[in-house]
C-alpha cells in the first residue's frame, strides 16, 4: 500500500512500480549453421537479455560444423556477454553447413568480428556444460530452448553420474528443469528439418524426456517473416545486419521465416498474448523421421496455435532484431 501511495504522489504509473518478474533461467541449444535465423534468434535472446526478462545460462550447439560455435562466441562477445559458457557435441553428431550465399555467412562471421573460442572441436562438450549448469541451478528454475537437433538432449538424458551430480541426466533435467522448448515438428505430420537430421534422438527425447515441452512447429516460423529492416539498419559492426545482408540480398529478398526466434520468445515471455496451446504427443518414427501429432488433452506435449496475425509477431520480433547492445 505504501508503494503505491509513493508512486501517485510521484505521479509515476503502477505499472511502472510493480515488481520486476524474476528473469528466466535459460539455455539455449542451437546448430547454427544450416539457416540464419539462429542469428535472429540469438539476438532475439540478448536483447530480452539487456531488459532484464532472461538470464543466459550456456549456449551451446548441437551441430558439429567448426564454424558453429566461434559463430555463437561472435554473437554472445557483441552483445557483452563474452563469458557465456559454450560448448559444442561430441562424438557422433550432424555436420551441417549454410545453404544460403555458400558459405558466406557462416565462415565470414568469425572471419570478421571478434571471439575466442576458435573452432567448435575447441569446445567444451555440450553434456558437460549442461550438467555442469543444472546441478547448480535451484530445482525446475532452468527453461531449454533448442532451435536445432536433439542430440545433446539425448546424450544429456543418457548421460551418468559425475562430479556435477550424483543423479543421472534423466534425474538430473527432471529435477532442474522447469520446461523444454522446441522449434520442431510438421503438423499434424509430415517432415521437419529439426527432427529429421537426428530422428533417433528426437524420438528419444520426445518419449523420455521428463518435463513438459512446448513446441513452435514448422507452421508457425513459416508464416513469420522477418528481417528486411535489419538488413537495413544503418549500423557498422553488427553481426547480426550482416548476417541477414549477407543472404537476404541472394536468396529471401521478401524476409526470411522466423522459426527459432519463435521459440526463443515463447521460451522467455510465454505462449500469450502471441499464440494459444494444443496440447497432445508429438510421436517420431526413426525408420522415416516422420513426425506425427495426436491431440490429447492430458499430453506431456503442447504446440503453438496463432492467436496474433503471423505479422503483428514478426514485428515485435524484428524490433528485437534490431536491438543494440549498449555503446554500440
Amino acid at each position: 500500500m505504501m508503494k503505491k501511495i509513493l508512486c501517485l504522489l510521484l505521479g509515476v504509473a503502477l505499472v511502472a512500480c510493480a515488481p520486476d518478474r524474476r528473469p528466466v533461467s535459460l539455455i539455449f541449444d542451437t546448430d547454427m549453421g544450416p539457416d540464419y535465423d539462429d542469428v535472429g534468434a540469438m539476438a532475439v535472446l540478448h536483447a530480452l537479455a539487456d531488459s532484464g526478462e532472461v538470464d543466459i545460462l550456456a549456449t551451446v550447439s548441437s551441430n558439429r560444423l567448426e564454424t558453429t560455435v566461434p559463430c555463437i562466441d561472435v554473437l554472445n562477445t557483441y552483445f557483452g556477454r563474452p563469458d557465456i559458457p559454450l560448448g559444442a557435441p561430441k562424438g557422433e553428431a550432424v555436420c551441417q553447413d549454410t545453404w544460403h550465399a555458400g558459405e558466406r555467412w557462416t565462415a565470414e562471421l568469425p572471419a570478421r568480428f571478434p571471439h575466442r573460442t576458435r573452432s567448435a572441436s575447441e569446445a567444451e562438450d555440450a553434456v558437460t556444460v549442461y550438467r555442469r549448469v543444472l546441478a547448480a541451478s535451484p530445482d525446475t528454475s532452468v527453461t531449454v530452448v533448442t532451435v536445432g537437433f536433439f542430440t545433446n538432449l539425448r546424450n544429456l538424458l543418457e548421460s551418468a553420474p559425475d562430479e556435477f551430480s550424483p543423479l543421472s541426466g534423466r534425474d538430473l533435467a527432471a529435477a532442474k528443469v522447469r520446461r523444454l522448448v522446441s522449434m520442431a515438428g510438421h503438423f499434424p505430420e509430415g517432415l521437419e528439418f529439426n527432427v529429421m537430421m537426428d530422428a533417433p534422438a528426437a524420438a528419444y527425447v520426445m518419449e523420455h524426456w521428463p518435463t513438459e515441452i512446448v513446441l513452435s512447429g514448422f507452421e508457425i516460423g513459416d508464416k513469420i517473416i522477418t528481417g528486411r529492416r535489419t538488413a537495413a539498419m544503418d549500423v557498422e559492426g553488427n553481426p547480426v545486419r550482416e548476417a541477414y545482408a549477407m543472404s537476404l540480398s541472394q536468396d529471401d529478398p521478401a524476409g526470411r521465416n522466423s522459426w527459432d526466434q519463435s521459440a526463443v520468445l515463447v521460451a522467455v515471455r510465454g505462449a500469450e498474448p502471441y499464440f494459444d496451446l494444443e496440447r497432445g504427443r508429438l510421436s517420431v518414427d526413426p525408420s522415416d523421421s516422420t513426425d506425427r501429432w495426436r491431440v490429447d488433452p492430458d499430453g506431456p506435449h503442447a504446440r503453438l496455435v496463432f492467436r496474433e496475425a503471423p505479422e503483428r509477431i514478426a514485428d515485435r520480433i524484428e524490433s528485437l532484431m534490431m536491438h543494440l547492445p549498449q555503446g554500440k
